[in-house]
């Protein structure tokens, strides 16, 4: 594709991809990743269905599939988190790709082409971007990781927990996960 900058390669396969395929741009670096398994969507839907039971305030809602544009080694950088927690009204407008200041938890649940990005290049752009908490659902590792106190290229906090235990999410949040139901 000679003459084409990253963000314009990144641009054309997001209009060919088929439909359910997500297409992110991290770090400079194309992903393309199909449709999720059942066993992925089934710990997203808990862990989206115990956010909702436990967290008491209403002006907070749980997104999936929004668009995010995080800082990268590119000029931009977009990604499609398996699951947000903002402000309602955070994403009321027409874009494609939003800004995530408002966002207060970013969760993630690896897969086998997703992993590698989970773990370590999405940690930085959502520690970039001041996100206060990354969820991470490690299935390959059996654990959950609860990165928070954003600083930098990093998080200061990564309470590694194995799975099947309650997992304390912090403030914002400040409520216990429980893992045995993935």
């Amino acid at each position: 594709m000679g003459g084409v900058s990253v963000e314009q390669a990144f641009e054309l396969f997001s209009a060919a991809a088929p439909e359910g395929w997500r297409v992110e741009l991290i770090e400079g670096e194309i992903c393309v990743t199909p449709p999720a398994n059942g066993e992925h969507e089934e710990i997203v839907s808990e862990v989206n269905h115990q956010v909702g039971r436990k967290v008491r305030d209403d002006s907070l809602r749980n997104f999936t599939g929004i668009g995010l544009t995080v800082p990268g080694s590119s000029a931009t950088g977009h990604v499609v988190p398996d699951l947000v927690i903002a402000p309602k009204g955070s994403f009321g407008d027409q874009e494609e790709w939003h800004e995530p200041s408002p966002i207060l938890l970013v969760a993630e649940v690896t897969s086998d082409s997703t992993a590698a990005h989970d773990r370590e290049k999405k940690i930085r752009g959502y520690a970039r971007a001041g996100i206060p908490v990354y969820l991470l659902i490690d299935r390959e590792e059996w654990q959950v990781t609860v990165y928070s106190e954003p600083s930098g290229d990093e998080y200061a906090k990564g309470a590694q927990h194995k799975m099947g235990l309650a997992v304390p999410l912090p403030a914002p949040l400040g409520f216990d996960l429980d893992t045995a139901e993935f």
